[in-house]
């Protein structure tokens, strides 16, 4: 938009401003439409920024864990548990090593076995945790060692399950982006839908204006103003409503997962404030393309 067509938005003209019912069906339409799109604008940018943060986080966090799990007699476990812990401390790009404990093995079964299990009891391999450091280590290489000095220990990187939990994150990243455009869209048809129905309404009035010297520009503008200003009041208030619900949502904790983590971050709380500025973008357009349309047929 130009200076001089920003300025006319605002100040407008009371004249013309008559062409365009003040309220009514329109008005609540524009004002409806915008609102409550721009209310699941906000919900679809807080889940398409809330998945980019958890693919990242996912990322980071499994491509530099791996787990070795041995699987060998008791008599034989901690005798290959003391030689895979000493291969791996003398492997570059190894971090850090650890053997989990029983206490933590029973911990991660709990889930699916109860609390109560005698891990001690049963042929539960032993796991070890592996940190990569920088720059990481040959996965392949260290496999073909442990298979020739600790036959009993299986290398798990986490590729398997890792790759798709990032690759779903990521689909949820353009699942909102995707759903924004799709609001976009439908706020551009019901805005689109009001403006035709105010000019079919009006008609009678805009060949007056015409009679008495009026252009189609000057009418056009008259309905793209009031429809500009709607949209962007009703779009105001829903992504007011949109980042208060988010705000009461409950905060992101580990015992919640994801769907505790549907909120904006930081400098994140700042991005909805664009969705009042392009609904009105969207109602600009819209309106003044159905209103060069409705007046070329009403010609």
């Amino acid at each position: 938009m130009s200076a001089g067509t920003i300025r006319s938005l605002f100040l407008g003209d009371a004249q013309a401003d008559r062409v365009v019912p003040p309220s009514g069906f329109t008005a609540q339409l524009t004002l409806f439409a915008s609102g409550a799109m721009a209310f699941l604008a906000v919900f679809a940018l807080a889940l398409s920024l809330a998945a980019g943060r958890l693919a990242d986080r996912w990322a980071d966090e499994l491509a530099r864990a791996a787990t070795l799990r041995i699987s060998a007699s008791a008599d034989q476990r901690p005798a290959q548990t003391r030689a895979a812990l000493e291969i791996l401390r003398q492997t570059p790009g190894v971090a850090s090593v650890r053997a989990l404990s029983d206490q933590e093995q029973a911990a991660l079964l709990a889930p699916w076995f109860g609390a109560d299990l005698p891990i001690e009891e049963l042929p539960v391999p032993q796991l070890i945790e592996v940190i990569e450091g920088e720059p990481g280590y040959d996965a392949e290489g260290l496999r073909l060692r442990l298979a020739a000095e600790v036959p009993g220990a299986v290398l798990d990187d986490h590729t398997r399950w890792r790759r798709p939990l990032v690759e779903a994150a990521t689909s949820l990243r353009r699942l909102g982006l995707v759903s924004i455009l799709l609001i976009g869209g439908a706020t551009a048809a019901m805005i689109t839908l009001a403006a035709n129905a105010a000019l079919a309404a009006n008609a009678q009035v805009i060949e007056v204006l015409r009679l008495v010297g009026a252009r189609d520009r000057y009418i056009a503008q008259a309905f793209v103003r009031r429809f500009t200003l709607r949209a962007l009041v009703g779009a105001g208030v829903g992504m007011a409503l949109g980042m208060l619900a988010i705000a009461l949502l409950p905060e992101a904790s580990d015992a919640g997962g994801f769907l505790t983590g549907l909120g904006f971050v930081g400098a994140g709380w700042l991005v909805p404030l664009a969705i009042p500025l392009l609904g009105a973008v969207v109602a600009f357009l819209a309106t003044g393309i159905a209103a060069r349309r409705r007046l070329q047929e009403l010609s």
